[in-house]
């Protein structure tokens, strides 16, 4: 039996009309720094859509065709996010925080036709662009020099020129559901780049997801703030939910330092922000030299990328009074695909054993654990395995790359994570599979030692790695970067680490080597760059203070 209902499709386009159509007066705030934020509304902004649109077609972009975007977080970014996939071309966003080496592959493995790009942003892009085999026009925003882009066969237009000769009326399309919408890159911690291609239909339904209750509840009276790069896995969906919802979306461009967040949140008084770990530390830590800093407006703050240690989700509610929610996903889940709300009727005093965890799968996505012989592990809470995820954004491959086939087993997608889950579907990861540390022969996890170390009151930052170990094979060493003005030592560390051991953790794992470093080396999306810290360790480049 067939059912009566309509065959709409679900894509970008209709979330652009919804928006114009039902929310025309809501705010779209750019900030500015020290110059005025730019403000405005999803009527112009829908016709600016519809000018960029055009100025498109007249660069020659046809349906799948590829337009990339190196750009901040700002207004020209949104209107690519709504405008490239709505008249049938392909969003990718280019992270301008990767190698020349590593733009140069994906925008040339994208094959992208158009670059959209900031004037701030020409030093980046000009060593690239004559490497670049595809891209025929370069879309530059902002009033700064273009003349380095010049003179390599590729047509410069000013981003404002171009939409001003165009008018705003486009016949948006109705694209198949399942056909490219946008594709993002990983960030290639491991070997090259690989290209997730997100599809409309996964579009939709991911932005339903991060607006339903149980997820970000993204809702019409918000004004969210994705601090998250728009460069990295469609900010988290963050935008596309608040088009969905009709919310306010405040853009922070490129000021994401703690002062001028402190700043642009007690201006323009955001109700709902996301970003990594290190964002949300560097503001508290601003916070406690600051006191007249207010977050007040924010209701939840959306953490993942990395785990949230629990010292942070503290921090920001006794100094705030602002929740931290942590959420997990990856670029191959669109990304967000659980959410650690604790579960109905827990007593406040209870709610911690959840927030400290990565989260329970959002209805849609579903999550097993498998040992080494691809066997599935118990829900138990204590039974550690690889994490694998399946649902309508998860990605079931890579972009013309088949030899990572090895990520994927019987339909669901192998996460690289490691942790074990609860009774009642609480995700708790204790490590990557690269990072995890095995001494003598058992597992030690580096994720559980960074978020106790972290709670020291002199610990700004700290980092787990496994080195050699004449005895064990491998031993942890912390690598901690001291509060300001500290000068906290490795035996006061390891006496502290073995007063406040929480119950979880063997007090064999307690870190017996110890570095301090001025800062922990970051990947390309704010996390800790763990590969990074081993070569340094093997290079001699951490002096290693034992306790």
């Amino acid at each position: 039996m067939k059912s009566t209902m309509q065959d709409v499709p679900l894509t970008v386009s209709s979330i652009l009309r919804h928006v114009a159509t039902n929310h025309a007066g809501r705010q779209v705030i750019t900030y500015g720094g020290a110059e005025p934020a730019r403000t405005t509304t999803y009527g112009p902004l829908e016709e600016r859509c519809g000018q960029l649109a055009n100025a498109l077609r007249r660069a020659g972009v046809g349906d799948d065709d590829r337009v990339a975007t190196l750009l901040w977080n700002n207004q020209e970014h949104l209107e690519a996010y709504a405008a490239v996939p709505a008249m049938g071309a392909v969003l990718h966003t280019l992270n301008l925080r990767l190698s020349a080496s590593q733009l140069s592959f994906i925008a040339n493995h994208a094959e992208d036709r158009v670059i959209i790009t900031d004037s701030s942003l020409v030093p980046l892009l000009a060593p690239v662009l004559p490497g670049l085999s595809t891209v025929r026009v370069v879309f530059v925003a902002g009033g700064g020099e273009v003349s380095a882009l010049e003179g390599n066969g590729v047509e410069i237009i000013r981003y404002e020129d171009a939409l001003a000769a165009e008018s705003p009326a486009f016949p948006w399309a109705e694209p198949d559901e399942r056909s490219a919408a946008a594709i993002c890159y990983t960030s290639g911690t491991t070997g090259d780049p690989k290209g997730v291609v997100y599809s409309h239909r996964s579009m939709f339904l991911h932005s339903m997801a991060a607006c339903t209750g149980n997820a970000l509840a993204v809702e019409e009276g918000d004004r969210v703030l994705p601090v998250v790069p728009m460069f990295h896995a469609s900010a988290w969906g963050l935008p596309y939910a608040a088009l969905m919802a009709g919310a306010d979306l405040l853009l922070p461009d490129r000021f994401l330092q703690a002062a001028p967040l402190a700043d642009m949140i007690q201006t323009h008084r955001p109700t709902k922000a996301g970003a990594v770990p290190t964002i949300w530390n560097d503001l508290l830590q601003f916070g406690s030299s600051h006191p007249d800093v207010d977050l007040s407006s924010i209701s939840l703050v959306a953490c993942g990328g990395a785990a949230v240690p629990q010292s942070l989700i503290e921090g920001f509610a006794d100094r705030f009074g602002v929740p931290i929610i942590q959420a997990w996903g990856m670029t191959e889940t669109s990304p967000l695909a659980a959410v650690s709300r604790p579960p109905a009727g827990v007593a406040p005093e209870s709610d911690m054993t959840y927030r400290k965890r990565q989260g329970r799968a959002i209805c849609g996505v579903e999550m097993r654990l498998t040992d080494e012989a691809g066997m599935p592990v118990p829900r138990d809470d204590r039974s550690v395995g690889e994490l694998e995820v399946r649902g309508p954004w998860i990605t079931g491959g890579y972009y013309n790359m088949d030899e990572d086939s090895d990520k994927f087993r019987d339909g669901w997608l192998r996460t690289g994570d490691v942790g074990h889950i609860s009774p009642d579907g609480y995700l708790t990861l204790t490590d990557r599979t690269k990072d995890v540390i095995k001494s003598g022969g058992e597992w030690v996890s580096s994720v559980e030692l960074e978020n106790t170390i972290m709670g020291h009151p002199q610990v700004a930052e700290a980092a787990v790695i496994a080195i050699p170990h004449e005895r064990w094979q491998e031993t942890a060493l912390a690598v901690v970067v001291r509060t300001h003005g500290s000068d906290v030592t490795a035996d006061q560390l390891g006496q502290w680490f073995l007063e406040n051991c929480p119950a979880e953790i063997p007090r064999w794992w307690i870190p017996k080597n110890w570095a301090f470093v001025d800062q922990v080396p970051r990947t390309s999306v704010g996390k800790f760059d763990k590969r990074a810290l081993r070569a340094q360790h093997a290079d001699g480049d951490l002096v290693v203070v034992p306790n």
